[in-house]
């Protein structure tokens, strides 16, 4: 019996592996007769665990059912879901803190003593630093996500940065996720151009859009476009430096929300930002404190030498006067 246990776990295993098995490659490996794999893979769905024969190859495969049988995990797996589960809070989803905390309390119960240390140890030494702010319905989130995939139109109310509010109708594309925050790239059929909206704005109407046909995205990369949506278009001023240091350097300081950091070489990259203020920008980019060339906008110069020549008159206001003789 124990053997025959052990067997149906190794079985089990490989088919969770989200491939096709033929009955042949599994006898191989399990070292039993095409007929004992036939009458386990019985026993296994008798457990619940949907075991779909593949057509054209005497074959398995296991599918999706209507229920959740129990997952067969390896260690490094469990604490990986484990981990997963801990840091679940940071994604900014409505509820789901307390959803990932009854599912990491399932988990733990099931974990060898070996495995529940590993995990223990990690939450104890580590201090999470989260930021408030709003977050997402997951009913929302799943909505956007299929619409994205069956390319169905989607109609929303949409709250811009300054209150503003109007009601678009958007082909969807892609979901789009950075620290706490979900965007979702889509083309604006109202403003015929390809638009970055954040999700915890967007009030979805019933109905919908209609079906689309899919549109070339608008760049390749997706995550690019989106900081670059996000941390310029918004904002008065778009600004573009030269930075003389490494792009990892400078992307260490600034997270995707806020630039966008390209290399040009090993020890060059060009960092593009917007701000409703150039003394803010001026602010950020001096802070760096790295050598730096400013491009754009035209208005950007002519603030810099403004703030130069500030900056020399309060610094000559405090040389001492040599008749003072201080």
């Amino acid at each position: 019996m124990l053997e025959t246990s052990a067997r149906l776990l190794r079985l089990l295993s490989l088919l969770q592996t989200h491939r096709d098995w033929s009955g042949a490659e599994l006898a191989e490996r399990l070292g039993v007769s095409g007929r004992t794999v036939r009458r386990d893979v019985d026993r296994l769905r008798e457990l619940g665990y949907p075991v779909h024969a593949t057509a054209g190859m005497s074959g398995y495969r296991l599918g999706a059912g209507t229920a959740l049988p129990p997952l067969l995990l390896d260690d490094d797996e469990a604490v990986a879901v484990a981990i997963g589960l801990r840091t679940a809070a940071a994604r900014g989803v409505t509820g789901i803190e307390e959803t990932s905390v009854r599912a990491l309390m399932k988990l733990e119960q099931v974990l060898p003593s070996r495995l529940r240390a590993r995990v223990g140890a990690l939450q104890a030494m580590t201090v999470p630093m989260t930021a408030g702010g709003p977050t997402v319905d997951p009913e929302l989130l799943t909505a956007v996500a299929a619409a994205c995939r069956d390319r169905m139109g989607l109609r929303f109310d949409y709250r811009s940065y300054d209150g503003t509010e109007t009601v678009r109708l958007v082909e969807p594309h892609r979901l789009v996720a950075s620290d706490r925050r979900w965007y979702l790239v889509a083309f604006d059929t109202g403003r015929d151009d390809w638009r970055t909206f954040r999700l915890d704005r967007v009030r979805l109407r019933t109905p919908g859009g209609p079906r689309f046909a899919p549109r070339d995205p608008p760049e390749g990369d997706l995550a690019g476009y989106t900081s670059r949506m996000i941390s310029s278009a918004p904002y008065r001023y778009r600004c573009r430096f030269t930075v003389h240091a490494p792009a990892a350097e400078v992307t260490a300081r600034f997270p995707p929300t806020v630039a966008v950091v390209e290399p040009l070489d090993e020890h060059t990259c060009t960092l593009e930002s917007g701000s409703n203020s150039l003394d803010e920008m001026l602010f950020y980019i001096t802070s760096l404190g790295l050598p730096f060339e400013a491009h754009e906008p035209p208005e950007l110069l002519t603030h810099m030498r403004a703030l130069a020549d500030r900056l020399t008159a309060a610094i000559a206001s405090q040389v001492p006067s040599a008749r003072t003789g201080a």
